[in-house]
C-alpha cells in the first residue's frame, strides 16, 4: 500500500504543472496554454502523426517522453523555445526532474529519467520524434492566431525555421508540410 500512497502523492506533485502557463494560447483562445494542456496535446499529435516518423520508433517510449519531458517546468517555469538554453537551466530542469521522480517507489522512477534524459539528448530515432513532435503544437497555435507569439517576443523568421528545421530529424514529411505553412506565413505577414 505504501508504494500506491507514493505514486498518489508523486500525481498530486505532477497537478503543479496545470499552473505553469506557457508562452503561447490555445488556438481560439485568449488565454495562456499550460505546460499540462501541452504535454497532452503533443501526445495526441505524436500518436496521429507516428505513421510519418523517419525512422522506426516506439510510440510508446515517444509518449512516455512526451509526457515527463516538461515536468521540470515545475520547478523552473517555462522559457520561451527561441531563449538560449543555458546548462543551469537544463540542471535545474532534471533537478526538478529527479525531485518529482524520486516519490515514486523504488526504483520506479530511473526509467523516466533515462527517457528525460534520451529525449534532451535528441540522438536516437524515438527522441528524434519526440522532439519534432514537441514543436508542432506551438506552431500550430501560431499559425492560428497571426504569430501572436512571434510578435510578442519579437521572434524572426530566421529564428522559427532554424529552431523547428529539428522537425525534420524526426519527420522530413512533416517538415516538408511545416516548411510550407511557415512559407505562407512569411508571405503573409504573419512571420516577419
Amino acid at each position: 500500500m505504501g508504494e500506491i500512497e507514493n505514486i498518489l502523492e508523486f500525481l498530486v506533485e505532477t497537478e503543479k504543472l496545470k499552473n505553469i502557463l506557457r508562452k503561447t494560447r490555445p488556438v481560439g483562445l485568449s488565454r495562456r496554454e499550460n505546460s499540462a494542456e501541452h504535454s497532452w496535446h503533443v501526445c495526441l499529435a505524436a500518436l496521429m502523426l507516428k505513421d510519418y516518423a523517419n525512422e522506426s520508433i516506439d510510440i510508446n517510449r515517444v509518449i512516455k517522453m512526451l509526457l515527463i519531458h516538461d515536468l521540470g517546468e515545475i520547478d523552473t517555469g517555462d522559457t520561451i523555445v527561441y531563449a538560449a538554453e543555458t546548462a543551469e537551466l537544463k540542471s535545474a530542469e532534471e533537478e526538478g526532474v529527479k525531485r518529482l521522480l524520486d516519490k515514486l517507489p523504488e526504483g520506479q522512477g530511473n526509467e523516466y529519467l533515462l527517457l528525460w534524459r534520451e529525449f534532451e539528448a535528441g540522438e536516437t530515432a524515438d527522441s528524434r520524434f519526440a522532439r519534432a513532435i514537441d514543436r508542432v503544437p506551438p506552431l500550430i497555435q501560431n499559425l492560428h492566431s497571426e504569430g501572436h507569439t512571434w510578435r510578442e517576443y519579437n521572434i524572426s523568421k530566421e529564428q522559427v525555421f532554424s529552431l523547428n528545421h529539428r522537425i525534420a530529424d524526426g519527420s522530413a514529411d512533416l517538415w516538408c508540410v511545416i516548411e510550407k505553412k511557415l512559407s505562407s506565413a512569411v508571405d503573409k505577414g504573419i512571420l516577419k
